[in-house]
């Protein structure tokens, strides 16, 4: 398999890599790099198990101040510019309980270390030596008929994460679940395999799914395998939203929003591990009403100036879009020349009033109905009316 070498050798981190362990037996190009290989793709991450130790070969690729030792699983990771490497030693796992962190040990073989892993496409081991390919059974037979298959029965009660990986790689690589896969995931949803779980550990592939190409495809992927019930993915409504999103939006929470139901499940949401600014995103977002066309300047102002954008983008992607697209490329950024400083230096009493009128005279302004400037700003701000411009 000297293509897989040469194709390696075209990228910069993977030309670096072949250097690094010329002349060195038993390291090798592993998982999902091999299989993006395999299949014409650009691998987007590069992992290495070696048959030893892992020091010698993250010397030679420059480990410094840019490397972290894993002793506990026998890793370590490799940062050199723009390029990483995750090296590992051969080992082999064994769970104290379902859902646990494995119990790590040193594998007697490469093979055992190949049968660990989540599914067989992943299961593949390029030699960097002398280009052989060894992968576990049907590893080979599988990425040919694009199928995803895992490696032993156990698989998804040992570790449930596994479900939510699976489904990413169906999303991203248009494979099919075989046939008895898709039933262990079944039986291990039915058994509670997901309850066995961590949330950070489910809010973190949560994450991941979210950062996949296409977030929709793997949200539903992970429903159809039954990873997360409690999700209701709609490209349709997830498309129009994100086609209205501003550019310092958060495409990932958009994308969550629009896939939940309402009102949003403030213990799932914490249990996902979501920051509270996160949560308080998704929260305005599942809960933001459609809108509708027709509505003045002045009345969007009051609907939409306190949501995040990821909810006005929502709000629009459930109803007419131009008040939403409206708003966020043009009403947003209106702004008074005057400020809570002019209306005391005017003699306003400091107070909630002082931000009702100039929340009035900005209506006024997106409204057609005042001229810009300082002095007819100042001059509506106080004749409005106490308790004027409330939302």
């Amino acid at each position: 398999m000297d293509d897989l070498r040469e194709r390696l050798r075209e990228l910069p981190c993977g030309q670096r890599l072949l250097e690094a362990a010329a002349g060195m037996t038993g390291v090798h190009l592993v998982g999902g790099a091999v299989r993006d290989l395999r299949l014409g793709r650009v691998p987007s991450e590069l992992d290495v198990v070696v048959e030893g130790d892992v020091a010698p070969l993250a010397a030679r690729l420059g480990a410094g101040e840019d490397a972290v030792a894993h002793e506990r699983f026998a890793t370590a990771t490799v940062r050199v510019g723009e390029c990483r490497w995750d090296l590992a030693s051969a080992r082999a796992e064994t769970y104290a309980r379902p859902g646990a962190l494995p119990v790590v040990r040193a594998a007697a073989t490469l093979e055992e270390d190949l049968l660990r892993r989540d599914v067989t496409i992943n299961a593949l081991a390029l030699d960097l030596a002398d280009g052989t390919l060894r992968g576990a059974p049907h590893a080979e037979d599988d990425l040919a008929a694009r199928r995803l298959r895992v490696l032993h029965d156990a698989s998804f009660a040992d570790d449930p994460t596994r479900l939510w990986r699976v489904a990413r790689y169906a999303a991203r690589l248009g494979f099919a679940i075989e046939e008895r896969t898709a039933r262990l995931a079944a039986e291990a949803v039915a058994g509670g395999a997901l309850e066995t779980v961590s949330g950070p550990r489910i809010g973190n592939e949560l994450r991941l799914a979210l950062a996949e190409p296409d977030p929709v495809a793997a949200l539903d992927a992970a429903v159809a395998i039954g990873a997360a019930p409690w999700l209701a993915p709609d490209r349709a409504l997830t498309e129009r939203a994100l086609a209205l999103l501003p550019g310092e939006g958060r495409r990932d929470l958009v994308v969550l929003a629009a896939a939940l139901p309402a009102p949003a499940d403030d213990e799932l949401l914490a249990r996902l591990e979501l920051t509270a600014a996160e949560r308080a995103i998704v929260r305005a977002s599942v809960a933001a009403p459609a809108l509708a066309e027709g509505d003045p300047a002045s009345a969007l102002a009051r609907a939409l100036r306190d949501l995040p954008v990821e909810a006005v983008a929502l709000a629009g992607a459930r109803g007419a879009p131009a008040p939403a697209r409206r708003w966020l490329d043009e009403l947003r950024h209106v702004a008074l020349q005057i400020t809570g400083a002019d209306l005391l230096g005017a003699g306003i009493a400091e107070g909630p009033d002082l931000g009702r009128r100039l929340r009035a005279v900005l209506d006024q302004r997106l409204d057609g109905a005042l001229a810009p400037g300082r002095e007819a700003e100042l001059h509506a701000a106080l004749r409005a009316a106490p308790g004027a411009g409330t939302s």
